[in-house]
């Protein structure tokens, strides 16, 4: 905990993901919400088979999911979503005539049925 997943759709190639995930991880730890940096595991999911809408007109997405233990205040979810689509909003590649949509979540991970073990 937490987990970082962000999608995209493949027309957004070439995507920056390596400094991307440097940006993400260092915005959401440095919210003090994340008690230990090595617990963040960030990835990224390139979406070939897409749609957005119902127009043939092009466009694109990002999503990212910021799964967290539940018990975080209302204020701390809007902040760390902030962070994170901060982040996406400086490095999600912006296509001529392409609209993008950018979306960010914040998921409660059930306390009681979540395992984490270090090995």
């Amino acid at each position: 905990m937490p987990h970082l997943i962000v999608e995209y759709s493949a027309n957004l190639a070439p995507f920056p993901e390596r400094k991307t995930l440097v940006e993400l991880n260092e915005a959401v730890c440095a919210s003090p919400e994340v008690q230990t940096e090595a617990d963040l595991k960030t990835r990224f999911i390139s979406q070939n088979s897409f749609a957005v809408g119902t127009e043939s007109s092009p466009r694109g997405f990002v999503h990212a999911q910021l799964r967290l233990l539940a018990g975080r205040t209302p204020d701390a979810k809007a902040d760390l979503a902030e962070r994170v689509a901060a982040v996406l909003r400086r490095r999600t590649p912006q296509p001529e005539g392409m609209l993008v949509q950018l979306s960010v979540e914040i998921v409660d991970m059930d306390r009681p049925s979540y395992v984490k073990e270090r090995l």
